[in-house]
């Protein structure tokens, strides 16, 4: 009955440890995409007209704010692997 009990509780521990992992590395992927977007936009808003120009730099703050979020999240989920 100890082994079952035993087993079952390091299923649940592992279980936990696994999704947290599993969401630093979607949060991680987001922040990676956001800068992406963000240096596409900045590239966008260097190279067209005045009206846009405007435009693509603003997109480009929102994907940076975006990215640093994604960034803090996969940071917290990093941190409570194995809590």
């Amino acid at each position: 009955m100890k082994k079952i009990i035993a087993t079952v509780a390091a299923l649940l521990v592992s279980g936990v440890a696994f999704a947290q992992v599993g969401t630093t590395i979607k949060e991680g992927a987001k922040a990676t995409v956001e800068k992406t977007e963000q240096a596409g936009q900045t590239v966008a808003g260097a190279v067209t007209g005045e009206p846009k120009s405007t435009v693509h730099k603003v997109k480009a703050k929102v994907h940076k704010a975006k990215a640093h979020a994604h960034a803090e999240a996969a940071e917290d989920a990093a941190k409570n692997i194995g809590k």
